[in-house]
């Protein structure tokens, strides 16, 4: 058999909202809010050009259940695009986007087979040998049974065999738990290729065969950070070949500036400034988290003299000067503990900050969470938003409560 060659890619969320996100100017937001849209036209774009034998999409095309008519309209334009120069789409559509949704339907063109509910499998013919794929879509948004247990063993070894799967390695808990399954599980299946997707993050669990996530296309927030994209896959009953292929039109990045030894305002701009330009050059566009590391007792003084929120604007502000959109979304501290040690009142309250649960969270914050103006600026509480608040207020702490002040 001939190898085959295709496009496998995941999680593509056209249409994210990217809640959080404030301060942009209307251009910036507008890049901002595009970047999905923008990163999938990268896609198509590749595989315009390339022309794999196919291209595998698993879950989470769309970033809600409704879908929303301008994201869905680029979707069918890309695929219509696709099927003027004959290249197939093999769908599963995942927790995100399940069937069970509302949304207004766009009717794809013949080269899209999409799976439906149930475990089924779909053969195509192509230039390298005939290929078996295996999946099945979300028929609603909590799917916690493990689906790889209707998965059949391969038999025709003459094909080649590829499974989908939109779904959690068991005992990963970076993202909700949807179809669990273990790795031995998809190995004793005997397929050529695993094509994973729901974890956002790329990673390769195995090699030979390989099982792959290709992460998402877009990052969309500060824990999605680095180059996003897909992988372009040379398949053969011998090996496989990865190339990945970066998409992301907006990085998020978080960056480190050492600062020890600054003793003006003026030193810590260009420091920013100066590390953030290389980024630019990198990444042309980014929204950045500023690290302060290496702090010693005159920079930490420089620091904790003017207010965290003031601190950020003049940042931000100055960066309007660089060839490249970089924005500075929040600014993190890495004290060294034997310059900047926490006075015991300090430790003690960082200590009990960092035990709260989300309830109690709620608790402390429902005053503001119950203010008639304040309240509709606020995101509502998460365990990804606490982790965040506890990260904030530690800092908040460390900066004003140092041992002998």
């Amino acid at each position: 058999m001939e190898s085959i060659r295709f496009i496998h890619t995941a999680d593509l969320h056209l249409g994210s909202p990217f809640v959080g996100m404030k301060g942009l100017r209307k251009e910036q937001w507008k890049k901002l809010k595009d970047s999905t849209l923008d990163a999938f036209d990268r896609l198509i774009q590749h595989a315009l050009k390339e022309k794999p034998d196919f291209v595998l999409i698993v879950g989470d095309i769309y970033d809600g259940e409704d879908r929303s008519i301008r994201a869905q309209a680029r979707f069918q334009q890309g695929m219509q695009q696709l099927a003027e120069q004959k290249i197939p789409v093999i769908i599963s559509y995942g927790n995100h986007d399940h069937l069970s949704g509302n949304w207004t339907r766009f009717n794809l063109p013949e080269n899209v087979h999409t799976f439906d509910d149930s475990v089924s499998q779909f053969n195509l013919e192509t230039a390298g040998g005939s290929v078996i794929f295996t999946g099945f879509s979300y028929g609603k948004r909590h799917v916690s049974e493990s689906m790889v247990e209707h998965y059949p063993q391969a038999t025709d070894t003459d094909s080649y065999q590829i499974g989908m799967l939109h779904g959690s390695l068991e005992g990963d808990s970076t993202h909700a738990v949807y179809a669990p399954f273990k790795k031995e599980q998809l190995l004793s299946k005997h397929y050529d290729y695993w094509a994973l997707g729901h974890i956002h993050k790329r990673q390769e669990l195995h090699r030979e065969p390989s099982i792959i996530y290709p992460g998402n296309i877009q990052g969309r927030h500060r824990k999605e950070s680095g180059v996003k994209g897909f992988y372009d896959v040379t398949l053969s009953k011998r090996d496989t070949a990865l190339e990945f292929i970066p998409t992301s039109v907006v990085q998020f990045e978080q960056v480190a500036i050492p600062v020890k030894g600054l003793l003006h305002m003026n030193e810590l701009i260009d420091a920013c400034r100066q590390e953030l330009s290389l980024l630019g050059e990198a990444a042309g566009t980014a929204i950045v988290d500023i690290v302060f590391t290496e702090l010693d007792r005159e920079s930490f003084q420089l620091l904790a003299e003017i207010p965290e929120s003031e601190l950020l604007e003049t940042l931000q502000e100055s960066m309007d000067a660089l060839d490249y959109f970089i924005w500075i979304q929040g600014i993190q501290f890495q004290q060294a503990e034997s310059e900047t040690e926490l006075s015991p009142l300090g430790a003690t309250l960082v200590q009990a900050i960092e035990g709260w649960s989300t309830e109690e969270w709620k608790t402390v914050l429902k005053d503001l969470y119950r203010h008639p103006k304040s309240s509709r600026f606020l995101e509502p509480l998460a365990d990804q938003s606490v982790g965040d608040l506890q990260q904030a207020a530690a800092q908040k702490i460390r900066r004003s409560m140092q041992a002998g002040e």
